[in-house]
């Protein structure tokens, strides 16, 4: 820490005016943050592991209704899609804390390994959605029947 001996009341004066117009550029930088954090879309948080026969995604959707979420799959790739309302009008002033999202959220996941589409499950018990998607077993081997013309 540096100190410094000030000469006079202007020096003093001087500082105080650097600390404000440092202060306010600080504040005015938090709103612009904070406002694309409001206007953006949130990112929906997953817990993803595998069994030996499927993997699993986990994600808290608490007050989402299970017809406000989208799921799809392309590819390697599964997307959730959602959205979270708040079922009242609180001016921002009469706010304590703030910090549920509430608006939009999507996440997309590169799936690991082939899973098969066709048998894909979705549940939501108790605010957690629960997405099961089978895996390919790429070992299992398919025999083919010759047809006589």
């Amino acid at each position: 820490m540096a100190f410094k001996l000030f000469k006079s009341k202007e020096d003093i004066d001087n500082v105080e005016k650097n600390i404000e117009i440092k202060n306010s550029s600080l504040s005015f930088e938090e709103e612009e943050k904070e406002e694309d954090v409001l206007s953006g879309e949130g990112q929906l948080m997953v817990d993803v592991y595998q069994t030996p026969t499927e993997i699993v995604i986990k994600s808290t959707v608490a007050g989402v209704n299970p017809e406000d979420i989208d799921i799809s799959i392309v590819n390697d790739m599964i997307t959730i899609k959602g959205r979270r309302v708040l079922d009242e009008n609180i001016k921002n002033e009469d706010y304590f804390y703030q910090e549920c999202y509430w608006g939009s959220f999507s996440r997309s996941i590169i799936l690991p390994m082939e899973i098969d589409s066709d048998r894909v499950n979705a549940s939501l018990k108790n605010g957690i959605l629960t997405i099961r998607l089978p895996k390919i077993d790429k070992n299992r081997v398919k025999k083919i029947r010759i047809k006589a013309e």
